[in-house]
């Protein structure tokens, strides 16, 4: 009855929030953003969206893990991929390092794909089998001459980038976007229905995908780089990853921590 007088799209995400979709409610339930919390010593939870939080990790680690790690996580381990398979890796920063660790774990032929030599190294202690420098090479040339990506992660905003990936997927390929571009995505039709290619977007989850996100953190030793500053300096924490400077997440800390 209730259902009956929603609009049709709203109907339908009303139905997603009751199979458990939290992540895409009508009104989704954000601490710090729809609700108190985030910045300050203690808040209140939604039970719907707790997990149990592992001995082997620290709070400082589980943090990025909750939302950098179960984005790229679950992005990864929802793509239909096999143990084996080329998958690409863009942006090497707050997501793609995290994204690069899960690859590599997850049994994938893991490559990095940054603007720039800087990363290199880093990339490859995170994991990756190889590295590619956009700024050096076209990059779809580099991922073809390694058989195509089966799929690419792309966590870096930006929808001209993310647009230069699709020729580098093999037939059927997916590329699966995280990372939120404030420019369009703009892709040929061709590359999409020439080889079966793909593009859809993948956001976070529910509790039981962050469980399963710190499970497999500590049974494969995925951990987040980071930076901690205490509470009191969030604005300091704040500044440093709006500038670009942070490596890679900054958590805010108390003295309890």
């Amino acid at each position: 009855m209730i259902a009956s007088k929603l609009k049709k799209g709203h109907a339908t995400r009303t139905w997603l929030c009751l199979r458990g979709d939290f992540a895409n409610c009508l009104n989704p339930v954000i601490p710090g953003i729809t609700t108190d919390g985030g910045y300050a010593e203690v808040m209140i939870a939604e039970a719907r969206a707790l997990a149990s939080v592992p001995d082997e990790l620290t709070s400082a680690e589980v943090a990025p893990l909750l939302c950098a790690g179960i984005t790229t996580y679950n992005a990864l381990r929802n793509a239909g991929l096999r143990a084996g398979d080329l998958v690409g890796i863009q942006g090497i920063g707050g997501l793609g390092h995290l994204g690069v660790q899960f690859a590599r774990r997850m049994g994938f032929r893991t490559v990095a794909i940054n603007n720039g030599p800087e990363k290199a190294k880093l990339a490859k202690e995170f994991g990756a089998h190889s590295y590619v420098d956009t700024a050096a090479e076209d990059v779809a040339a580099a991922l073809q001459r390694m058989g195509g990506a089966k799929a690419i992660l792309a966590t870096a905003p930006s929808g001209k980038a993310i647009a230069a990936l699709v020729p580098g997927l093999a037939v059927r390929g997916k590329l699966i976007v995280v990372g939120v571009a404030p420019d369009a995505i703009e892709v040929p039709s061709s590359s999409l229905v020439f080889g079966g290619r793909s593009i859809y977007g993948s956001l976070t989850g529910s509790a039981i995908d962050t469980q399963d996100t710190l499970t497999f953190s500590v049974l494969q030793d995925v951990r987040p780089m980071i930076e901690t500053l205490p509470l009191d300096r969030a604005p300091e924490a704040y500044a440093r990853m709006m500038d670009g400077k942070a490596r890679f997440r900054m958590v805010l800390v108390n003295g309890k921590d």
